[in-house]
């Protein structure tokens, strides 16, 4: 099982990394950004919308914070304007990074039971299994976008845990 603590290191590593990627995709004209690169979710834009989408769709379930206003099949399109994203993704960073400072380890001991549109029927899954999925799912998907932006030209920062500065400061 997971601990708060790792909730919360990984919480402040999802914004330390989508500020690098975000940077590094600033970079880029907007036809580089949404150009189909390839990728399960087509470009670099794409894959920002969607993953901010995943991360709206867990929270609201593990925090009761807004869903998202599209469903997962508009996932990559759900905010059209760069600007907006880059918004959307940082205020969202900062209310993920808020929920894991408060984070009380009972709650990961718990089951979660949600509707599942991807699989289509009810789920139930230990909550911590969870919170593993959503920084895991951030992950991968990252990864997807530091190889697109790489590809392009872009440089994003290295993606090692370990260079995650312990004295920065996370949004409050």
């Amino acid at each position: 099982m997971i601990s708060v603590d790792y909730a919360r290191l990984m919480a402040r590593y999802n914004e330390w990394q989508n500020r690098s990627l975000y940077a590094a995709a600033d970079m880029l004209t907007e036809e580089q950004r949404r150009l189909d690169r390839g990728a399960f979710f087509g470009s670099i834009f794409d894959t920002l919308n969607h993953l901010l989408w995943g991360d709206q769709v867990w929270m609201s379930r593990f925090a009761r914070t807004p869903k998202p206003l599209v469903g997962p099949l508009r996932s990559r399109v759900a905010i059209d304007d760069w600007s907006d994203l880059k918004t959307a993704r940082a205020d969202f960073d900062a209310v993920i990074v808020g929920w894991a400072s408060t984070l009380d380890p009972d709650w990961l001991t718990g089951d979660l039971k949600w509707f599942s549109g991807a699989a289509g029927r009810e789920m139930v899954r230990p909550r911590w299994q969870l919170v593993a999925h959503l920084f895991n799912h951030q992950t991968h998907h990252r990864g997807q976008v530091h190889a697109m932006l790489t590809a392009a030209g872009a440089k994003p920062d290295d993606t090692d845990l370990m260079l995650l500065d312990p004295a920065e400061s996370a949004s409050p």
